[in-house]
C-alpha cells in the first residue's frame, strides 16, 4: 500500500488511475465507491472513464488513514485499490 502525506489544513485531490489496468475498450462504469477512514473527510469525488479523483480534507496530526477506491467496469470486472494518507505538518 502506498503512503502519501497531507497537512491537516490542506484540502487536496487524490487520483486513482486505472488506465494501465483496464483492457482495450474497457472503462469505469457506474459510480465508483471511495471510502475513507473516520477522521479524514471526503469532500467530493468525480471520475472519467479511466480515473477516479477524490478531494480530502482534515485529519489528525500524526494519524494515518486508509482511502479505498472500488470500481466496476463495463466488462463486469470489479477491483479495489487502497492508499494510506499520513497527516503531517508540511
Amino acid at each position: 500500500m502506498r503512503t502519501w502525506e497531507k497537512d491537516p489544513q490542506a484540502v487536496l485531490d487524490w487520483m486513482f488511475d486505472w488506465s494501465n489496468w483496464l483492457a482495450a475498450g474497457e472503462s469505469i462504469s457506474g459510480t465508483p465507491v471511495v471510502t475513507v477512514d473516520s477522521g479524514l473527510t471526503k469532500d467530493s469525488q468525480s471520475n472519467t472513464t479511466t480515473k477516479v479523483t477524490c478531494w480530502l480534507s482534515g485529519g489528525t496530526l500524526g494519524a494515518t488513514y486508509k482511502v479505498a477506491c472500488r470500481i466496476t467496469t463495463n466488462q463486469g470486472r470489479t477491483d479495489e485499490r487502497t492508499i494510506a494518507i499520513r497527516v503531517t505538518d508540511r
